[in-house]
C-alpha cells in the first residue's frame, strides 16, 4: 500500500531549514520528491543518486527551469564545494554508505548550514510495538483516499539497504563526528539528526 515513511516526514525537515538558506545538496534523491520541495522553498538544489534508473525517474518528473539539477553521482567519492551548502539532507540514504560520510557533507556545508538526516537505524526499540499498529492504520488511510480520488502514485524504485548500526550506536557515532549535533527518534523506525555548522567554523578544525 502507498505510505511511504519518508514523505511522512517532509514538513517536518521543511520546518527544520535553516532562515535564508539559497543552496543545497539532496544525497540519495531518489525520484526527487523532497529536492523538488527544497526547490519550491526558493533553494538552488544539487539533487544526486547513484542509481542511474532513479535519476532518470526523477528528470522524468521534471523541475523549474532545471532545478532541482539531478545528476548520477556517489557522494562519498564526489568532490563537494568546501562551504558550498546551506542545507544538506540524506533521506533514508545515509545507511547505504559508512557513516563517517557526515564529515564530507559537514565540510561541504556553509557556515552557518544546516545538516538533516532522516535515518534509518536497525534493531528493535520500545517504539516499534507501536509503530507497527500505527503504519497499518496509515497505509490503510493512504489506500482508501486514494481509491477514492482514483489516484494510484507509481512505484518507487530505489535500491533497498538494510540498516547496519542500532540507534545508540548511531548517537554514538554522530557525537563523535559532529559535535553539538542532536539524533530524536521518530516512528516508523526513523531517526532525525540536526547539525548546524558553526559560523565561526573553519576547514580542518575538527
Amino acid at each position: 500500500m502507498p505510505f511511504d515513511h519518508n514523505d511522512h516526514y517532509h514538513r517536518l525537515l521543511l520546518r527544520k531549514l535553516p532562515p535564508h538558506g539559497r543552496t543545497a545538496l539532496d544525497v540519495g534523491c531518489g525520484t526527487g520528491r523532497f529536492a523538488r520541495l527544497l526547490a519550491a522553498r526558493g533553494y538552488e538544489v544539487d539533487a544526486l543518486d547513484p542509481s542511474a534508473e532513479v535519476i532518470a525517474e526523477a528528470r522524468g518528473y521534471g523541475g523549474d527551469g532545471g532545478n532541482p539539477r539531478f545528476r548520477r553521482a556517489d557522494v562519498t567519492r564526489e568532490e563537494l564545494p568546501d562551504g558550498g551548502y546551506d542545507v544538506i539532507t540524506c533521506l533514508a540514504s545515509l545507511h547505504h554508505m559508512p557513516f563517517a560520510t557526515v564529515t564530507r557533507l559537514r565540510a561541504a556545508l556553509a557556515p552557518g548550514g544546516a545538516l538533516l538526516v532522516l535515518g534509518c537505524y536497525s534493531g528493535t526499540t520500545w517504539w516499534d510495538p507501536v509503530a507497527s499498529p500505527v503504519n497499518a492504520v496509515a497505509r490503510m488511510a493512504v489506500y482508501a483516499d486514494e481509491r477514492l480520488r482514483g489516484e494510484r502514485r507509481p512505484p518507487l524504485k530505489p535500491p533497498v539497504a538494510e540498516p547496519d548500526m542500532t540507534l545508540p550506536e548511531i548517537r554514538a557515532a554522530a557525537a563523535r563526528l559532529l559535535p553539538g549535533c542532536g539524533v530524536r527518534q521518530l516512528l516508523f523506525w526513523r531517526y532525525l539528526l540536526t547539525y548546524r555548522k558553526d559560523r565561526t567554523y573553519r576547514s580542518g578544525s575538527g
